[in-house]
């Protein structure tokens, strides 16, 4: 026939994270997390879903979810319908420049993102800000040195253990610098420390990974072990909420190495400067002391 099918499934695919992300940026209270939320979902509606599903979506993993299923389901819509494309790579609202059948494909996407939309809205709670109690004192000292720098400032390490480099981390999307440049840390510790005084953006329901951000306007994910979202927690204390403020080595986090282990994943503990493209003069491990 000349056309091409895969567009309006990817289609489905795409515009069902778009729905998902947005019922977050609507449905979120706290403000860091709207100011995220909506601009990733006019970015996935565009076809350009890198911020949402990563920024978004599989940070609070349900609304993930929920775009998957609304995928699946928009992607069987299309391929009954057996609608096409004259051209490749192009998704989203866009793809009605190429799309043969502009309603059906009209179609598709409201299934697909309002499923996805809907879903989201039922499944996605969001975690309500809470004072978190003191911190017990920790058994090791905090570390002082410093792992990431720039024209903004210096990230502290937070977590004692040896420096690996980015390339180094085994996770291909935190190795590749996509999420922004950092290190992983070998951890000979269960404890991570606040890097900097700032302020606690976001804490994973899997409790598994802890967003800050200070004055300077520097944002760090600290992310520990390995695909251990799959771990739903087990094995992860967090000492803190979305909204608390923290000062520099205090207790964020414990965890278990040991049960980490036993579920087959790594513990390195990575550490990115998620808006390192903001700054200049980046340094990493040993060059940023």
């Amino acid at each position: 026939t000349g056309l091409n099918t895969w567009m309006p499934i990817a289609s489905a695919a795409n515009f069902a994270q778009f729905g998902a992300c947005l019922a977050v940026g609507l449905k979120a209270k706290n403000q860091k997390t709207r100011s995220v939320a909506i601009p990733s979902s006019m970015s996935a509606a565009l076809g350009i879903t890198e911020p949402a599903i990563f920024g978004v979506n599989m940070r609070f993993f349900k609304p993930f979810i929920a775009g998957m299923i609304g995928g699946a389901v928009g992607a069987l819509v299309a391929a009954f319908m057996g609608i096409g494309a004259t051209a490749y790579g192009v998704t989203g609202i866009p793809g009605y420049l190429t799309i043969n059948n502009a309603l059906l494909y009209t179609i598709i996407l409201a299934i697909s993102g309002g499923l996805a939309f809907f879903l989201t809205g039922i499944l996605w709670k969001e975690d309500e800000p809470k004072k978190a109690a003191a911190a017990p004192a920790p058994t090791v000292a905090a570390p002082t040195n410093a792992i990431i720098s720039c024209n903004a400032g210096k990230v502290i390490a937070p977590a004692v253990g040896t420096v690996v480099a980015q390339a180094d981390i085994p996770d291909d999307t935190f190795a590749s610098g996509v999420l922004g440049e950092g290190v992983g840390i070998n951890p000979t510790e269960g404890v991570v420390f606040a890097p900097f005084d700032g302020e606690i953006t976001s804490v994973a329901d899997s409790k598994h990974a802890i967003g800050l951000a200070n004055e300077a306007g520097m944002e760090v994910l600290i992310h520990v072990g390995v695909d251990t979202v799959a771990m739903n927690g087990e094995g992860f204390d967090d000492k803190v909420a979305e909204g608390d403020k923290v000062k520099a080595g205090q207790v964020i986090m414990t965890f278990d190495r040991d049960a980490i282990k036993k579920a087959n994943h790594p513990d390195c503990v990575v550490v990115l400067l998620t808006n390192s493209d903001d700054f200049t003069d980046v340094k990493l491990g040993a060059d940023a002391e």
